[in-house]
């Protein structure tokens, strides 16, 4: 048999690289297939925001993107158990001048002024944990949320951490920090639960690929493919029995 995976370009989610798909959400996919028995994946890249569609029209099989589990979309596709857990990160200037270890911080400081990428779910993060609208300002890319602080027009940028920590390697800058000490935000939706995601009407494959991802989490595969992209196998993985898709698509976590 072959199946179709549906991704997007976040390094290290999943992403293409000369040609080839890697990620640690397309390895565990990779894996958990082949435990069924199908070993032929085709890959098909897609802009984030047309994944679901994606799925839904038939156009591949299932979406192996880390996608976070949340009750909207969980209307629209059948998630698979969760595969991974990401929390939120900070960047700011070298030296931390406003000694920023959490978003309570900066609603605690009006003078600072927070740049996160449009349309992301940290924007409502910050506000829950008190930060004023007028403090936030937003950039079409993470890329431009390093330039504003370098600027001078932002003091500290917020996305999820890996996320943060790549496009950090990547702006080989030593004028920014990644924030080591943070303090993940107690707000609903974080940390982030990154699953596989199917049709609404495959459940029959969604439960077979959750009985050997189940399998794999349990051998220690999932945790080593996880550390293979820089991933912790303490604050990523998530435990047997720590929470299931149906109470994160009930809003529970």
């Amino acid at each position: 048999g072959k199946v179709r995976i549906g991704f997007a370009n976040e390094v290290p989610y999943a992403y293409e690289e000369n040609g080839e798909i890697k990620g640690a959400n397309v390895d565990i996919a990779k894996a958990v297939f082949k435990e069924l028995g199908i070993e032929n994946l085709e890959a098909q890249l897609s802009d984030f925001s047309q994944l679901i569609p994606g799925v839904q029209a038939g156009q591949f099989d299932v979406i192996t993107a880390g996608m976070a589990i949340k009750p909207d979309r969980c209307e629209r596709v059948l998630f698979s158990e969760p595969e991974i857990k990401y929390g939120e990160g900070i960047v700011v200037a070298k030296g931390n001048p406003y000694n920023i270890h959490s978003y309570k911080d900066i609603a605690a400081n009006p003078d600072i002024k927070v740049v996160v990428m449009e349309g992301t779910t940290e924007i409502e993060f910050l506000q829950k944990e008190g930060v004023n609208p007028n403090q936030i300002i937003t950039a079409p890319d993470i890329p431009a949320t390093f330039s504003a602080i370098q600027a001078g027009r932002a003091d500290v940028t917020t996305a999820t951490e890996m996320t943060l920590k790549m496009a950090l390697q990547s702006a080989a800058t030593d004028k920014l920090e990644f924030v080591d000490s943070f303090e993940q935000p107690d707000v609903e939706g974080v940390p982030s639960y990154g699953a596989a995601a199917f049709n609404l009407k495959d459940k029959e494959i969604r439960d077979a690929y959750n009985e050997k991802l189940k399998q794999l989490i349990e051998d220690g595969t999932i945790g080593k493919i996880l550390e293979e992209y820089g991933f912790s196998s303490v604050n990523n993985i998530v435990k047997a029995g720590e929470i299931t898709t149906e109470q994160i698509c009930a809003g529970q976590n």
